[in-house]
């Protein structure tokens, strides 16, 4: 199917950034490397870039062991990242047409796209163009999302280090609450990311342990939210303990699908695959409880936070991160084309996992929620299962290569010239 003389690979990024998403495209660079490519070619913001001529020799960029371990430990999108989505494959030929003659004059074998959803619906159409177009361009997605929602995986890297940021942060904010209790009793809320699926601020449970009573309360958005029962429910936790941290996703909503930021903010942002910018749901919460309950409050939004802390990743997340880049570029290099990478576990204790390939066509524009069974039956936690999941994923830590107190990272010199 493929070319006996091997040519050259390019590989990008898209969505939201991780704190693992590079130590995967170190992943495809290598195993590129390794398998005899010509060049490996990283897309600038990627596929829109790329259409825009905008791409980089990775080879100039990553000379040395140092580079590449410093590229795993660097957070966000090296070669940066787009949210653009692709029309139809019989919508807009001259996208196609575009996209299909640089990868041509670029000489392309391979094309590697590491994203999440959204990014998977890229690869699915134009593995399905280069079929009905007759090229040989084998097209395999590399997953990669916080949200941990994409189908048949059982985790995407990023998660893991995001979690295990996520269930840090919230340990210190409740002992920082258990500090300053005052005399009316407190309530802080933390949002965290996750707009249908509620595996990140699940991961606050994480918080849990001897030392630490863990959040009192967990919302997620696979459940309705009872803005009366909310209220009901931390009236009655303040007359038991004076400090109170509920957590919630983002993308909590009323059955009648409002969204909870959406009560208390005007902003109207829709990104081009028309999700509606979620922010301003702790602030809405806390402004409601402080008019009902008269009890301090204070909004806690990690934000970005949550997916650039490179300094609090899991050693588990960056190696497995690392695994899939080479597993993608191994699939591509043997011929599957219209493929994603996806992780298999095969035990807990002690934990193992492996790579395999899925058809991306069952994966691009699906979502893969927090089983009800891992919620409680009153909705406001998560399960002992859910725990289980998720412990091994954010296990080991990678030391940052510090410079003058602070980690350095990896960039592309004269980068804003290449724009």
């Amino acid at each position: 199917m493929h070319n006996k003389v091997k040519r050259n690979v390019i590989v990008g990024q898209s969505g939201g950034p991780t704190a693992a998403i590079n130590s995967s495209l170190a992943g495809v660079f290598r195993t590129a490397k390794d398998r005899g490519y010509n060049k490996i070619y990283g897309m600038l913001h990627g596929v829109q870039g790329l259409m825009e001529g905008r791409y980089i020799d990775l080879s100039e960029h990553i000379r040395t062991g140092l580079d590449a371990e410093l590229l795993k430990r660097t957070p966000s999108a090296y070669l940066g990242s787009c949210r653009y989505k692709l029309p139809g494959i019989y919508e807009d030929k001259e996208v196609y047409e575009k996209i299909f003659k640089i990868l041509e004059e670029l000489e392309i074998d391979c094309f590697i796209y590491i994203g999440g959803n959204d990014s998977m619906d890229t690869i699915k159409k134009l593995s399905d163009y280069a079929i009905v177009m007759g090229s040989n361009i084998r097209f395999v997605g590399c997953p990669k999302t916080i949200d941990n929602d994409l189908a048949l995986t059982d985790h995407t890297p990023g998660y893991g280090s995001a979690a295990k940021y996520i269930g840090t942060s919230v340990k210190e904010i409740i002992r920082d609450g258990w500090s300053l209790e005052t005399s009316h009793g407190q309530i802080m809320i933390v949002e965290i990311m996750g707009r249908n699926a509620g595996w990140l601020t699940g991961a606050s449970a994480l918080s849990k342990g001897e030392d630490c009573d863990g959040p009192d309360a967990i919302y997620l958005p696979e459940l309705d939210f009872d803005i009366k029962a909310f209220v009901d429910k931390c009236r009655e936790m303040l007359k038991k303990k004076a400090s109170i941290v509920v957590a919630v996703s983002e993308g909590i909503h009323t059955a009648d699908g409002t969204y909870i930021s959406e009560m208390g903010n005007t902003t109207e942002y829709v990104d081009a695959f028309g999700h509606k910018q979620l922010t301003g749901t702790a602030r809405y919460l806390c402004d409601l409880l402080s008019k009902e309950i008269g009890c301090k409050t204070r909004a806690i939004e990690l934000s970005t936070l949550q997916r650039a802390a490179s300094h609090c990743a899991s050693r588990v997340d960056i190696l497995e991160a690392y695994e899939v880049g080479g597993a993608a570029m191994k699939a591509a290099d043997e011929g599957d084309s219209g493929k994603m990478v996806v992780i298999k576990r095969l035990s807990d204790d002690p934990y193992q996992a492996g790579t395999e390939v899925k058809d991306v066509h069952k994966i691009a524009n699906d979502e893969r929620l927090v089983p009800r069974n891992w919620i409680t039956a009153d909705g406001t936690y998560v399960t002992n299962e859910f725990i289980t999941y998720v412990r091994p994923l954010i296990q080991g830590d990678v030391s940052p290569i510090m410079v003058d107190g602070i980690p350095r990272h990896l960039y592309v010199p004269g980068y804003q010239d290449l724009l």
